[in-house]
C-alpha cells in the first residue's frame, strides 16, 4: 500500500459491486474509505439481504475465455489489476462449463468480509438522500440500476437531464431434487470444461416440436406482470423477458436460449431434441439450479404452471420465482467526463450499472476505474485512463463517448446500456492477423477465430503495459 495523502476519507456511495470493488481499489491505495449502503436502513426492489455485492439476477459472470471471448478478456485485466470481486468470484465458483458461475452467497459472504474487515474501510448503513456535499471531497455514486428516488431525483436536477429506464428481469430458481433425472441430463453444450466444471455442468430439459409449441402458446398467453409507472420504458435487449422473446417469433427461442445445437440427449442419444431448457447450478451444494435465459415478467401463479409444462420440471419446487424490477442509467457520453466525473461537479464520480453498462463484471470493472481515477485526484495526480484497446478502455470509451450520434436527429439520445463485447474494440492494425501454419484456407470462421485471438492478446498486453505504468 502506499501512504496516506491525508486523514480524509473518499465517499462511496453504494455497497454493489461497482461500490464494494471502488472502496477496495481506493483503500489499497493506502486512503481511507467510507462506504454508504442504504441496505439495512432500507431495501429494493430486487435485492434480498443487506450483503454487499448481492447478486439480484443470475450467478453466472459469464464467459471465463480470456483467449477469444470479450467477457473473458475482462475478467482476466480485472484479475491483473487485484480486483476484489473476481478475487471472490474464483474463489466461490460452481461448475457452469465456459463460464465463471458462482455461488451467489458465499460470494457475497465473502466480499462483505474483505470490505469489513479492511482496516481503511468504514462501511455506513445509511440512505444518502441527495448529491454529497462539498466537503466530502473525491466522492463515488455507485447506486446502481436501483438507485433510491430521492438521490435518483438530485442527480436529475444537478444535470438538467432526464434519467432514462429499461426493464430487467430476474430468472426463477428450482431445487436440484425436484428436477426429474429420469427425462433431464447433465451436459455443457457441446461438453466444453469451464473453470471448476467438468463439461457436464448444466441440467438439459428436452421438448419434442409439440412440446415446444405448446409451451411457446402458454408463454404468450400468460398473465404478466402490470407495467403501473413504468409504462413504455424500453427492455434491454440483452435480457430479454422469456415472454416477451417467445411474442417476437415462435422459432425466436429455439434458436437463442433454447437451442438444441451441441446437445445429445443422454437417454435417447438417436433424437435430436427440437428444443432444450437448461439450467446452470446456481450454489456451491449444488441443490439450487436457475434457469437459463428464463428472466420473466409474469405473475408467479404463471410461472409456476407454464414452467412445470417442461419436461422434468412437472414436480418442480421453485427457491425463487422470476420478477421484475426497473433499471435506471444516465446518459454518460453528455454528463461525464473522460474520467467519469460528473461535468458540473468533476470530483463527484458516477460507476457501475448507473454509467450505463450492463452486466456484473462490467459495472465492477467501472467501479474498479472509478477508484483508480478517484485515488489519482486525491494524490493530485493525472488519472490515466487505460488504452482503448484494452476491454476496460474499451467500454470506458463506450460509456464516456463511444455511442452513434445521428446527423438526422441531434436532439435524440442513442446511448444505450452495454455488455463488453468485441466490436467497443479498435480495428486490429493490417498484418496484424496472420495464418495459422499450415492452414490452406483462411476465411470465414477461421479468420474470425484468429481475429477474436489477436484482439484479445492486443488487450491483455496494452492492459499490464497500463497497469505497470
Amino acid at each position: 500500500m502506499n501512504k496516506t495523502v491525508s486523514n480524509t476519507p473518499i465517499h462511496i456511495i453504494g455497497g454493489g459491486l461497482a461500490g464494494s470493488e471502488a472502496a477496495w481499489q481506493v483503500a489499497q491505495r493506502g486512503i481511507p474509505v467510507i462506504l454508504h449502503e442504504m441496505r439495512g436502513v432500507r431495501g429494493t426492489e430486487a435485492h434480498k439481504t443487506d450483503g454487499l455485492a448481492e447478486l439480484v439476477c443470475s450467478n453466472s459472470f459469464r464467459s471465463d475465455d480470456a483467449t477469444s471471448n470479450a467477457v473473458g478478456v475482462i475478467h482476466a485485466e480485472m484479475r491483473l489489476a487485484d480486483s476484489l470481486i473476481m478475487r471472490c468470484a474464483d474463489a466461490h465458483q460452481v461448475p457452469a462449463g465456459g463460464a465463471l458461475a458462482v455461488d451467489r452467497d458465499g460470494f457475497s459472504y465473502a466480499v462483505t468480509e474483505a470490505i469489513g474487515g479492511h482496516p481503511l474501510i468504514t462501511v455506513v448503513r445509511e440512505e444518502v438522500i441527495g448529491l454529497p456535499p462539498e466537503d466530502w471531497g473525491q466522492t463515488i455514486i455507485a447506486t446502481g440500476p436501483l438507485t433510491a428516488p430521492a438521490l435518483a431525483s438530485a442527480i436529475q436536477a444537478e444535470t438538467g437531464a432526464d434519467a432514462l429506464a429499461f426493464f430487467d428481469a430476474i430468472a426463477p430458481i428450482v431445487y436440484t431434487d425436484s428436477i426429474d433425472m429420469d427425462i433431464c441430463w447433465f451436459q455443457s453444450r457441446y461438453d466444453k470444461v469451464g473453470p471448476g466444471g467438468t463439461g457436464k455442468d448444466y441440467i438439459n430439459c428436452p421438448m419434442d416440436e409439440q412440446q415446444y409449441n405448446t409451451f411457446i402458446d402458454a408463454l404468450i398467453a400468460g398473465d404478466t406482470a402490470g407495467f403501473k409507472e413504468w409504462e413504455g420504458t424500453p427492455y434491454f435487449d440483452g435480457c430479454l423477458p422469456i415472454e416477451v422473446m417467445a411474442e417476437r417469433g415462435r422459432e425466436t427461442l429455439r434458436h437463442g436460449p433454447m437451442k438444441p445445437m451441441g446437445l445429445t440427449n443422454a437417454h435417447n442419444p438417436s433424437v435430436k431434441p427440437y428444443a432444450v431448457v437448461q439450467l446452470r447450478q446456481d450454489n456451491a451444494l449444488g441443490t439450487l439450479y436457475n434457469m437459463v435465459g428464463f428472466q420473466t415478467k409474469l405473475k408467479y401463479g404463471a410461472q409456476s404452471e407454464i414452467f412445470r409444462l417442461i419436461p422434468g420440471l412437472a414436480q418442480a419446487e421453485f427457491a425463487r420465482l422470476g420478477g421484475l424490477h426497473r433499471n435506471t442509467y444516465l446518459h454518460s457520453p453528455t454528463l461525464l467526463n473522460a474520467t467519469l466525473g460528473l461535468k458540473s461537479r468533476p470530483n463527484v464520480r458516477f460507476a457501475g450499472q448507473i454509467t450505463g453498462c450492463e452486466g456484473y463484471v462490467e459495472s465492477a470493472s467501472i467501479g474498479l476505474l472509478a477508484g483508480r481515477f478517484a485515488a489519482s485526484d486525491y494524490r493530485g495526480e493525472m488519472p490515466v485512463r487505460p488504452p482503448m484497446t484494452s476491454a476496460l478502455g474499451a467500454l470506458l470509451n463506450h460509456i464516456t463517448g463511444g455511442h452513434i450520434v445521428s446527423d438526422d436527429e441531434p436532439g435524440k439520445r442513442s446511448f444505450q446500456p452495454m455488455n463488453i463485447n468485441f466490436g467497443l474494440f479498435p480495428p486490429l492494425e493490417p498484418g496484424a492477423i496472420v495464418r495459422p501454419e499450415g492452414l490452406k484456407r483462411f476465411r470465414g470462421k477461421d479468420k474470425a477465430a484468429a481475429k477474436k485471438q489477436a484482439v484479445a492478446k492486443r488487450a491483455l498486453d496494452d492492459c499490464a503495459v497500463w497497469l505497470r505504468g
